[in-house]
């Protein structure tokens, strides 16, 4: 995983660097790092114009590096600092944006740049805010953007990520993962924290427990169950309170049967006091989910609550699931009184895993969710004593003690209805699988499968009922890619 660290802590580990290696060698590794991915762009240096807009700061001296050493190829290069550009300029075949670094405040307006020009940022876009990624004033679209040690998570969200286009991160000397407790999911992370099925697995062993569905709401619970399915759940004991017109419905059966064939359907009596019958059904099963579709009647909100306090294993919590918690402060006295009884009782804690959009977000926050979704996401998650999912084309993962992960791998494509159902049943599925040494971890890599498998389907017209078999071939594909053993 890539570490992320903010502004401030950047600015520590420049500080102890600058003690330790000295400024000049960082400068000068920073700089190669540009021109190595400057050369890229440009296919070889001798005979291209190259523009460089540095700045006063270390970011300008990073760009009048590159600028030297691009000279010395062969390049002819100009150097200019950012008050000197308030014409469109001529025309170059690459523009370094080293202007301003990630401390920058005010607004930036920079030159015209001719149309088809590439950009190369340093560090980041020149006007973007180093932990937001808000834009101030109209910062220059970079084709990419070469990323000093650690990412920042202004790159990763708001305007920022629209702005620097394809990210290279440049080793400089600087170890910040261990100093960093945020971290930008990879493809190699799934390998890596996600097990395998071993020789003599059984079913059981990854078995999922889900309580969803409702009269009308049938779509969300099968969703769901297909996501935890194909994402390796080796059993899913799917549960839905849906009673007959005439009473409740026959034992055995639910109005999912016909959807969801390899799933075992229980029904629930919505009329009484169900979640002990939850209880005993998921005895054998390594994780539950709850809420997809599952109906927001006081009586249902009451049964999931009890859920939520007596449950003994991993658990997700998603859309009606999140309504049952009540307002933030209801919804915090439950999770934390819950933590609290099962320390005092000297019983392990099961997670709970919350994944909110950022409506659901903002009523259990009480407040709506700021540009920093970052940060956001740590603060709630430290308020309700629960593992935190914020959804959204940035997708944040936290820990109440602010551990914290970012993905990014997700596009439009995922902006409709039911995929969040599809990835509610993953984190479930990953969650039964064992995957990584926190919920937090398990929580992100099936965010970021979800996002990757995205990208195999329809560009237009995908649908929830498309992915589950896309995370399933996105899957297959990583495991056959590494080999046997």
């Amino acid at each position: 995983m890539i570490p992320v660290v903010t502004v401030s802590e950047m600015r520590e580990l420049d500080e102890h660097a600058h003690r330790e290696v000295g400024l000049q060698v960082l400068v000068e590794r920073a700089g190669y790092a540009v021109t190595r991915y400057a050369l890229e762009m440009l296919h070889g240096g001798y005979g291209h114009r190259v523009l460089v807009i540095a700045g006063k700061g270390n970011n300008g001296e990073d760009g009048r590096v590159a600028a030297r050493i691009l000279r010395d190829r062969g390049a002819i290069v100009e150097v200019v600092a950012p008050p000197e550009l308030q014409q469109p300029m001529q025309q170059f075949d690459l523009v370094i944006d080293a202007a301003y670094g990630t401390g920058f405040h005010g607004t930036y307006e920079p030159p015209a740049i001719p149309e088809g020009v590439p950009v190369l940022a340093v560090d980041i876009p020149s006007g973007v805010h180093g932990d937001t990624g808000e834009a101030s004033g109209h910062p220059l679209q970079a084709d990419a953007t070469v990323v000093m040690a650690a990412m920042k998570p202004g790159l990763l969200q708001g305007d920022g990520a629209r702005l620097a286009g394809k990210l290279h991160l440049a080793d400089i000397g600087i170890d910040a993962s261990r100093h960093a407790d945020i971290f930008l999911v990879e493809d190699g992370d799934v390998s890596l924290y996600l097990p395998e099925r071993g020789r003599d697995a059984h079913k059981w062993e990854s078995a999922v427990c889900i309580v969803a569905g409702s009269p009308g709401m049938t779509g969300a619970a099968s969703m769901c169950a297909k996501g935890a399915l194909r994402s390796g759940a080796g059993m899913v004991r799917l549960m839905s309170a849906s009673p007959a017109p005439s009473g409740p419905a026959p034992a055995g059966s639910t109005l999912l049967d016909l959807h969801v064939p390899e799933v075992v359907s229980i029904a629930l009596d919505a009329h009484q006091d169900w979640s002990r019958q939850v209880l005993d059904e998921s005895a054998r099963c390594r994780s539950a989910v709850i809420g997809p579709g599952a109906g927001r009647s006081p009586e249902t909100a009451r049964e999931i609550r009890k859920l939520v306090k007596d449950l003994s294993i991993p658990m997700v919590l998603d859309a009606d699931g999140l309504y049952a918690l009540g307002t933030g402060e209801e919804a915090a006295a439950l999770l934390n009184g819950r933590n609290h009884e099962h320390l005092d009782a000297d019983r392990p804690v099961p997670p709970v895993i919350l994944t909110p959009h950022d409506g659901e977000a903002a009523r259990l926050a009480g407040h709506p969710i700021g540009a920093n979704r970052i940060k956001e996401t740590r603060r709630l998650a430290r308020f309700l004593g629960a593992t935190v999912l914020l959804k959204g084309s940035t997708t944040v993962v936290a820990e109440p003690d602010g551990h914290a992960y970012v993905v990014t791998s997700g596009s439009p494509r995922l902006a409709t209805a039911g995929t969040g159902d599809v990835l509610t049943g993953m984190i479930g599925a990953f969650l039964a699988r064992g995957a990584g040494t926190l919920p937090a971890m398990a929580a992100a890599l099936a965010a970021h499968v979800h996002g990757r498998a995205s990208w195999l389907g329809r560009s237009t017209g995908l649908t929830a009922m498309d992915l589950p078999d896309l995370v399933a071939d996105w899957l297959s594909s990583l495991a056959n890619s590494m080999g046997p053993g």
